[in-house]
């Protein structure tokens, strides 16, 4: 059966169908959306309840665990985190993968409507959710900094004009403003004033909540006229508080501005942000950080903002300078323009090697459609498949070109075989195509099974490579197509047979050099095939060892999870003493940024310090440091390991830097690129356990940067109430915990509500009394008895320390450890090395059982990816060994095909190991393509073996013949795979890292199997079929046997 003839005979209907193929793939490309990866993100959800003045055991057992109860119980949900520090709690919920975000986001606000009524009656504003991944780093950073307002002003124009609007953009999940100091009025008592009137804070409190409302009131409707009633009933500003009558004493009035200073100033002072660059150096501003929301195309999110952003500058004042600081989306664009640039220079080169092997500008016009094609017509299925176009998609494509181009050569090569005898071309056309069709089919059936088992791959890395497998399945189906229509088709009509006269006069020397190059390169193989097929044995034994190698390879070349991407930016961490104030935390802060901002490879620097969403402890603060154009500094791991250097120069704080990533499987922000999580129901002994275990760690020589989250080195002002002695003097409980929040928990007592926005009145002692225990003693207590009562009368106080931050997982206390890997150690090393020791400390009773430890993020992907790998490579070859038995109808000839695996593992393991790169997922897809591409050198001798067998040849002499024959297009189909995979293997642009180990696992894989295949696959056909003629001839002798005890029966 020609499936081909209907086509070669209808030239005109087979044009234009690839025109429509042609156009229709032009349209999906440019309808394409451009991502740096497939969309793979867990739907996470964040929920922040604020609560200043609280302390991290407040917040813990009064916020945090009722949330945390009703929050558990939510079907999908996979994971659940939470920090509970100074003022804030965060728990970060992370859902299923194929849990949808708005069914995630429903159950989310039912959870908190559920426990709202178990939340502290006095808390600010309820519970917030949004849809946004912490650990996942901002697309983009704006510093909104003023040469002539102050901070507050331009954080009230920011709040108010521009992240309401940058809030409503299409994909963007949450607007976080860093150094966020909203105006407030403060009012600063003076306790020592208060207690000679005889009154508390509590007093001033419940003076200013009454006198400050607004509220409704109602209106008058006569007979002709109405009207609404209203009063100046709300105080707006700081200067109208400071002549409130909060009492009278004595028969005088008692004004607020007699016992306390009234002040318009932010409603969190312990919160502030800078913006630096290397030219204008740090400025305090108000920074914004907009992160994306799970799923969201950051490409196209980024230029929905940037769109909008002028028209946004337009409402602020001219003295307010906004500024984009980082911008995720620029090495995104050049990665992908890198990556579109190696597709190009990899059909170039393609159609390079075409034109050297066949010597036609004619036979090399043909392959020139059809490699275009195949790949611009998958754009058109990418596009109904909702994919992007992504480094993994044109990874796919750029792959793609070596196999799109096979098909075409094995076509043009054999009809050109036929021409050559002196065949018209249209005889030679229908002829040839008949011919090279079943194998066409093989090859592009067997070439998919390969991708099969990608399909099937679980979890994050299975999404990410779903993408891949399902494009180049595409493109090779669509380049079946194109070799078995349009192929033959241009055959008939461009390819002529020159008169061995006319050729002499016709091509030039470069012509004969090749020409007799190859026939003496043919000549050559044939000499050393007979040499080799008189000496099986030693074939043999060259097969076996290769088996052997590739096994020991595997154990010997370090393991890897996926490339570390330099994306132009890194996030970073600061980390200062426990105890420290939020005075000296800034000054640090601003320090270390300043002698960053030195570094040659440094643009810009956004950092922020103070309890908020994103940032936790006040011992902490972010960095967000932008570098460079790629080309103008030094790759990322040498930035950092400078930048590292650098900062041991600033006493009293500690970096911890990591570069950003464009696949993002943590869901908390850690230190370090890898997490170890240790959790138990006993706080104390996952404590003791944490510490053992960090300390241990730090010894071992394959990690780095080693910490821990657990900071239970704070300073606690311990309050030790006489309970029986506040009883006596008409003292409650309450109370006293009333009277210190007043005074020192920067109290929101009253609500100033106008058109635009709602600003609060906090309530705190003025700043002298506020600096450290011995305050306490100003400080009474409102007593049934009458008089306020000294606090000091009825309680002691003690320092102490207590935990800076309570971390949860699955509502069990938990600790993080993170850790990097040391320079020129792989993932794999250092996970091992990590689950020795933790063994070791089992043993030695430092980790009892009730400690549980598991690897998180990147790190506990590799081990899930780990354990997939050897079943994913073996289930790729069984799927081809079932492809090729039913293509065959044999279970002996796929056994020889798939004999031409282990050179090919030898060599992508011994390319990797020789390159310095790790085996991770991306050299795994590329050892998986590699099976796919090696067989077919297999099938085009044995499918031409077989037929020769039919013409009557022995079996030695027909792959003899096979091979020789079909020398040339496997050269060519070798080198076209190996070329399309090269510059995937030699770049060196943008985003190169997470292409190089497939590029270089293929060529290397590409190189060996060549020269070993050439070889060992004659010899294992010759054994296969010996030992498939003993199993014909045994069954014959059975039925013999049968035939003559039946008949003697």
């Amino acid at each position: 059966m020609n499936l081909s003839r209907i086509f070669i005979l209808r030239p005109v209907a087979t044009s234009l169908l690839m025109v429509a193929v042609l156009i229709a793939g032009l349209l999906a490309y440019r309808l394409l959306p451009i991502s740096a990866l497939p969309e793979v993100d867990y739907p996470t959800i964040q929920v922040t309840t604020l609560y200043p003045g609280a302390s991290p055991d407040v917040m813990t057992s009064n916020v945090t665990a009722p949330l945390e109860r009703q929050l558990g119980q939510m079907p999908g949900l996979s994971q659940m985190s939470s920090t509970s520090s100074g003022g804030a709690s965060v728990i970060t919920l992370r859902f299923a993968l194929d849990m949808a975000m708005d069914v995630a986001e429903q159950q989310v606000q039912a959870a908190i409507n559920a426990g709202a009524n178990l939340l502290p009656s006095d808390l600010p504003m309820p519970p917030l959710y949004s849809k946004v991944n912490p650990a996942d780093a901002p697309i983009l950073t704006l510093a909104i900094t003023s040469p002539s307002l102050p901070v507050i002003r331009v954080n009230d124009l920011v709040e108010n004009r521009l992240a309401p609007k940058l809030s409503q953009v299409n994909g963007v999940g949450l607007v976080a403003i860093a150094g966020g100091r909203r105006p407030a009025v403060r009012i600063q008592a003076n306790p020592t004033a208060l207690a000679g009137l005889g009154m508390t804070l509590d007093d001033v409190r419940t003076a200013i909540a009454a006198a400050n409302v607004k509220q409704a009131k109602g209106g008058f409707d006569g007979p002709a006229r109405a009207s609404t009633i209203d009063a100046n009933d709300q105080l707006q500003s700081a200067a109208e508080y400071r002549n409130l009558i909060i009492a009278f004493k004595n028969g005088l009035p008692v004004r607020l501005s007699d016992i306390a200073q009234t002040v318009d100033d932010a409603e969190n002072t312990r919160l502030a942000a800078w913006a630096g660059t290397p030219e204008g150096g740090s400025r305090a501003g108000v920074i914004l950080n907009i992160r994306r929301q799970p799923g969201a195309n950051v490409i196209e999110t980024v230029d929905r903002i940037k769109a909008l952003l002028p028209q946004l500058k337009e409402t602020l004042p001219a003295s307010l300078d906004v500024q984009v600081l980082t911008d995720r989306t620029v090495t995104i664009r050049a990665s992908v323009n890198d990556m579109q640039l190696e597709l190009m220079l990899a059909i170039a080169l393609v159609v390079a090697v075409i034109f050297v092997f066949l010597r036609s500008a004619s036979a090399t016009l043909i392959p020139s459609f059809a490699v275009p094609l195949s790949l611009i017509g998958t754009f058109g299925v990418m596009y109904l498949a909702g994919f992007s176009i992504n480094n993994l998609t044109l990874m796919a494509l750029t792959i793609s070109t070596g196999f799109v181009v096979d098909d075409a050569i094995v076509m043009i090569e054999n009809i050109a075989r036929f021409v050559e005898k002196g065949e018209p071309p249209m005889q030679a056309a229908l002829k040839g195509a008949r011919q090279i069709g079943f194998t066409i089919i093989s090859l592009t059936i067997s070439l998919i099974a390969v991708l099969i088992p990608l399909l099937f791959m679980g979890d994050v890395v299975g999404r990410l490579f779903h993408e891949f497998a399902i494009t180049m399945a595409v493109a090779i189906l669509i380049s079946a197509v194109v070799s078995l229509t349009l192929t033959p088709m241009l055959c008939a009509r461009l390819l002529r047979h020159q008169p061995e006269g006319v050729q002499e006069e016709r091509h030039g020397r470069l012509y004969h050099a090749t020409g007799r190059f190859f026939d003496r390169t043919i000549a050559g193989y044939g000499r050393i095939l007979t040499w080799v097929l008189d000496r099986r044995g030693l074939t043999w034994i060259v097969f076996l060892a290769t088996l052997a190698v590739t096994v020991l390879l595997y154990f010997a070349v370090p393991k890897g999870f996926f490339p570390d991407q330099d994306t132009g930016t890194i996030q970073a961490t600061t980390e200062a003493d426990q105890s420290i104030s939020f005075a000296a935390m800034a000054e640090r802060q601003q320090a270390l940024a300043e002698l960053l901002l030195k570094d040659p490879a440094v643009q810009s620097i956004s950092s922020f310090i103070g309890v908020d969403g994103s940032n936790t402890t006040l011992n902490t603060g972010r960095l967000l440091i932008d570098l460079k154009p790629h080309g103008q500094r030094d790759g990322v791991p040498a930035v950092l390991r400078r930048l590292s250097d650098d900062a041991l120069q600033i006493p009293g704080i500690r970096l911890y830097a990591q570069p950003v990533q464009d696949l993002t499987i943590e869901d908390r922000v850690a230190r370090t690129q890898y997490q170890l999580l240790m959790s138990s129901p006993d706080m104390a002994q996952l404590a003791k356990s944490t510490q053992a275990l960090v300390e241990r760690m730090h010894d071992l020589p394959e990690l780095v940067d080693v910490g821990s989250d657990l900071q239970d080195q704070g300073l606690q002002a311990f309050v030790q109430i006489d309970r029986a002695q506040a009883s006596r003097l008409g003292v409650t409980v309450s109370a006293i915990d009333t009277a210190l929040y007043n005074a020192f928990g920067q109290r929101l007592i009253s609500t100033i509500f106008t058109q635009s926005n709602q600003y609060r009145v906090v309530l705190e002692v003025a700043p002298q009394f506020k600096v450290g225990p011995e305050a306490l003693q100003s400080i009474y207590v409102a007593s049934s008895a009458g008089a306020p009562v000294p606090l000091s009368s009825v309680a002691t106080v003690s320092e102490r320390p207590m935990a800076l931050a309570v971390n949860h997982v699955g509502q069990l206390p938990a600790a993080t450890i993170s850790f990097n890997t040391a320079p020129g150690v792989s993932l794999g090393h250092a996970v091992k090395a990590v689950q020795d020791l933790m063994a070791q400390l089992r043993t030695e009773g430092h980790m009892p059982l009730s400690v549980d430890a598991a690897f998180q993020g990147a790190a506990l992907a590799f081990q899930a990816s780990l354990s997939n790998t050897l079943l994913l490579v073996l289930a790729a070859v069984i799927t081809m060994y079932i492809v090729l038995g039913v293509l065959y109808e044999s279970t002996i000839h796929p056994v020889t095909i798939l004999s031409t695996l282990p050179s090919a593992g030898v060599g992508a393991l011994l390319a990797l190991l020789l390159a310095g790169l790790d085996l991770d997922i991306i050299a795994i897809i590329g050892i998986v393509l590699l099976i796919g591409i090696v067989k077919k050198n297999a099938i085009m001798m044995i499918d031409f073996a077989i037929e020769a067998r039919r013409t009557g040849l022995n079996a030695h002499d027909a792959i003899r013949r096979a091979c020789l024959l079909r020398f040339r297009p496997i050269m060519m189909t070798t080198a076209a795979a190996m070329l399309g995979a090269l510059p995937l293997a030699l770049g060196t642009g943008i985003g190169s890292e997470l292409r190089r180990p497939l590029g270089v696992a293929i060529v290397g894989g590409l190189l060996l199997s060549q020269l070993v295949t050439l070889y060992t696959t004659p010899v294992i056909y010759l054994y296969m079929e010996r030992f498939s003629d003993w199993l014909a001839a045994r069954r014959e002798r059975r039925a013999l046997e049968h035939a003559r005890a039946d008949r003697a029966a």
